[in-house]
């Protein structure tokens, strides 16, 4: 029983915390907000990014053909129709897709008011996404003034989804003639378009008559199973005119994110937003554990004059960072967690918590403690024994 009890350490640093409970609070209400603060500003921005391709990431494609002119997906340039059927020609193409893509006014039929939203117009009988569903639901497009309304859409465009559930003949005016609503089908808004729709080729030249009927802004490629994206987009880049760009499905949504990343200042006022956080936190810590440090600075210098090494002091004080950083950062990923959920809801913005940006936070907590750590031991080093007579 001697020896159990000579081998207990005294939990100093766990005591020295939880000595008084209201600073303790303090101390961890700081750092949950700063924790919160980081985690919506970088959930923001990259939810924004992710929300940027969220139609691009559903294309049943392997190569992706835009225009040179093209810089995203609210600044589309067409370019020939005939580049896919050049690009036919390679022994690895296995079928290809012309898409129009722009933006049209959408007048809602209940408010009547007008809003922008993303019309793809493509031949019914072509593969565009990797939905199973969508070739049952394009027949319906192959009559004229036909559209597909995207059910994920922001509540601004109306009660479309409501109405088709409930068998109303949804008909309203998009570019100033009628359409009427054939289907529903679930895509999601992105940071470009609050909403989306799908429609023939035929139905689009008819509304955008300023197209020429042998352009288009996206060419969707298909290869033979097992070719190697990579080196088919390089010959083809070699062997189409220089009018048009060659992606693999990939770099077509770097492309678009590129785009947000660096041509906006998106990227930065939220990588901003997070660095105050940061900043925040480590000053709330510092001046926590610099106060824990200073209220207990006689405490300390007795402990060396019994012989205690400054650096087993200073080890107490480290663990008091740990501590910190853990129970900080636990309410911190909880109300991320709530916070995310609301965002989803209200906005219908991909924003999730995953285990890159949870990992990267606890980081940032815990460097954000240890460091406020280090600074609040230079209030040991001056400890000086003679100090408690």
């Amino acid at each position: 029983m001697r020896r159990f009890w000579q081998g207990r350490r005294i939990p100093l640093a766990w005591l020295l915390l939880t000595r008084q409970p209201l600073r303790l609070f303090v101390a961890l209400a700081g750092i949950s907000f700063a924790g919160i603060l980081m985690f919506m500003q970088l959930g923001f921005r990259d939810g924004l990014f992710d929300a940027s391709v969220t139609v691009h990431r559903l294309f049943d494609a392997d190569l992706v053909l835009i225009s040179p002119r093209s810089m995203s997906s609210i600044s589309m340039s067409g370019f020939p129709r005939r580049r896919l059927v050049q690009a036919m020609a390679h022994p690895d193409v296995q079928g290809t897709t012309p898409v129009n893509w722009n933006f049209l006014l959408w007048r809602n039929p209940e408010t009547l008011s007008t809003r922008s939203i993303l019309a793809l117009g493509f031949e019914p009988g072509d593969p565009l996404f990797t939905d199973p569903e969508l070739a049952a639901k394009a027949q319906a497009l192959t009559k004229h003034g036909r559209v597909l309304f995207d059910q994920l859409s922001r509540d601004e465009f109306g009660p479309i989804s409501e109405w088709f559930r409930e068998g109303r003949t949804v008909e309203t005016e998009l570019s100033g003639k009628r359409v009427r609503v054939a289907g529903l089908v679930t895509l999601g808004p992105s940071f470009g378009a609050d909403g989306n729709l799908l429609t023939s080729r035929e139905t689009y030249l008819d509304l955008l008559p300023s197209t020429p009927p042998g352009s288009i802004e996206i060419g969707l490629v298909r290869l033979r199973p097992g070719a190697d994206q990579e080196a088919v987009a390089r010959s083809l880049t070699a062997s189409l005119p220089s009018d048009v760009k060659v992606f693999t499905r990939h770099q077509f949504i770097e492309f678009e994110k590129n785009y947000w990343r660096t041509s906006t200042s998106i990227g930065f006022i939220f990588s901003l937003g997070a660095a105050m956080g940061f900043v925040v936190g480590c000053v709330i810590v510092y001046q926590i554990l610099y106060s824990d440090v200073s209220d207990h600075l006689p405490e300390y210098a007795t402990l060396l004059a019994m012989g205690y090494r400054l650096k087993t002091l200073l080890g107490v004080v480290a663990r008091e960072g740990i501590f910190l950083a853990v129970m900080g950062y636990v309410p911190a990923y909880a109300a991320g967690q709530a916070l995310y959920a609301l965002v989803r809801s209200s906005t219908k913005l991909p924003v999730a918590m995953d285990l890159s940006r949870a990992t990267l936070v606890f980081s940032l907590i815990l460097v954000m403690c240890m460091g406020s750590a280090l600074l609040a031991m230079r209030r040991l080093v001056d400890a000086d024994p003679a100090e408690i007579f």
